[in-house]
């Protein structure tokens, strides 16, 4: 079974467990409405219209938003909790454990950390954004995630190719790379490229040409940077997922990077999605990022000095 089969399949249990919630509550209400009905106890009632938030939601989205902590004695804190935080916050419990939907929702978001980490970036947003691709030293998946010293490396082939692709000597090189989640690289590449290269040509600043990189690793940049002689160099790379999000995305930006510097010398823009620094606002602050480092001639912790 596939990892989208897998996700595929939980988020229908979680749907469908919902769903028999929803339509439990729904009967109780319309028990309640009927003059010859026995009235529910007020306890059983208020727990299905305010406690129980989880019997009234369908999609798995709204079930992670839900406060679903039984009689709480003052709900709009626990709804100002929910907005500072994505995490698992105000979601009660069923004796010691979670509630079938919450577990569930766990379940769903966990194979969709796997499955962000282990399948490739679709090669339609690579064309749209006009990147040519290039691959590690990594040969597959596992290989990427388990030697990381690969993903740092390309063969002579590949930079002789990089070489003829692309600019020599600019000023500031950007290139994306799936890392630890290709997901992220779909979800923010088509929104923060642009945002990011109109940022620099605002500010006259010269960029070269983009591209992709598979199996991709930070250090990778460092390569990069000497093989094109780039004055300043721009990762963006898929984060490690988490069961908050599996779309985050980084950029790394170092100063006349070298192969074996120091990672003290990389400046890092991090938590890059739509429930963080959105991707467009994410590529203008970059783009500004980068003119001040280029006008300090440093960057890193020595940016900061």
């Amino acid at each position: 079974m596939t990892e989208k089969e897998i996700i595929d399949q939980i988020t229908a249990l979680v749907i469908r467990e919902l769903q028999k919630n929803k339509n439990t509550l729904q009967k109780h209400e319309k028990i309640e409405q009927r003059s010859d009905a026995p009235k529910l106890p007020a306890k059983l009632v208020e727990q299905g219209t305010s406690a129980d938030n989880d019997k009234s939601v369908s999609t798995l989205e709204e079930q992670k938003a839900a406060i679903t902590v039984k009689d709480p004695k003052d709900i709009s804190v626990l709804q100002q909790m929910k907005k500072l935080t994505p995490a698992r916050v105000c979601v009660g419990k069923a004796g010691p454990r979670l509630r079938t939907s919450t577990s569930l929702a766990l379940r769903a978001d966990h194979a969709a950390a796997r499955d962000a980490v282990m399948r490739d970036v679709d090669e339609k947003v690579l064309e749209k954004m006009d990147l040519f691709s290039v691959q590690t030293l990594c040969s597959s998946r596992n290989e990427h995630l388990t030697r990381p010293d690969l993903g740092r490396q390309f063969s002579k082939e590949t930079l002789d190719l990089i070489k003829s692709k692309c600019k020599p000597n600019p000023k500031v090189q950007v290139y994306v790379s799936d890392g630890l989640s290709s997901q992220a690289v779909d979800a923010n590449c088509a929104d923060i490229l642009p945002a990011l290269f109109d940022g620099l040509k605002n500010f006259g600043i010269e960029a070269g040409t983009p591209f992709f990189v598979k199996f991709g690793r930070c250090p990778s940049e460092d390569v990069i940077s000497e093989t094109l002689g780039a004055e300043v160099v721009c990762l963006l790379i898929g984060e490690r997922p988490g069961l908050a999000t599996a779309n985050s995305m980084s950029a790394y930006i170092a100063y006349k990077a070298t192969v074996g510097m120091s990672e003290s010398r990389r400046t890092v823009v991090s938590n890059i999605h739509k429930g963080g620094t959105p991707a467009i606002e994410a590529g203008a602050h970059i783009a500004e990022l980068i003119k001040v480092i280029l006008e300090r001639k440093a960057s890193g912790v020595e940016l900061q000095r």
